[in-house]
């Protein structure tokens, strides 16, 4: 049996399809797409990451979406993921003050490539959630799946 929204191999009496998310009907067909609580879960899981760990903790808590493992899933990885990008930021930050004249232009530089690094990072996280895709980050997003 195969999902009809992404064509993956469905194990047997799976209730959503493990690539995509989307909720599988009795008949083995893919609902598509699925809402929860006047929002599809794609939308949903984009908007996890909209405003960081703040939307995370908000799609973790509001009753319709808490119970939707995609939505939960990438609530999980924008909370990490903000906590990790805070925790470089706040490092990267220790070293600027620390360091004098020529390495601070060399960390001033490192620090606004990581910024950019970071965004591309977030619209891409975003683009994922929005094609019903679970990407996982190398660690955060492991850290994720077991949450969710």
């Amino acid at each position: 049996m195969h999902c009809t929204n992404c064509g993956n191999e469905l194990g047997e009496g799976a209730g959503f399809c493990a690539k995509c998310g989307t909720q599988i009907t009795g008949s083995g067909a893919a609902s598509s797409p699925q809402t929860v609580g006047g929002l599809q879960s794609n939308v949903a899981g984009l908007l996890c990451y909209l405003a960081g760990f703040i939307t995370g903790i908000f799609f973790l808590v509001a009753d319709p979406y808490k119970r939707d493992r995609f939505v939960r899933f990438h609530a999980f990885q924008a909370i990490f993921l903000s906590v990790a990008c805070f925790a470089v930021y706040f490092i990267l930050g220790m070293f600027l003050t620390i360091l004098p004249g020529l390495f601070w232009r060399v960390g001033w530089m490192l620090q606004s490539i990581l910024s950019l690094g970071f965004f591309c990072l977030w619209l891409f996280l975003m683009y994922k959630a929005y094609n019903k895709e679970q990407f996982k980050l190398p660690v955060l997003g492991d850290l994720a799946a077991r949450q969710a």
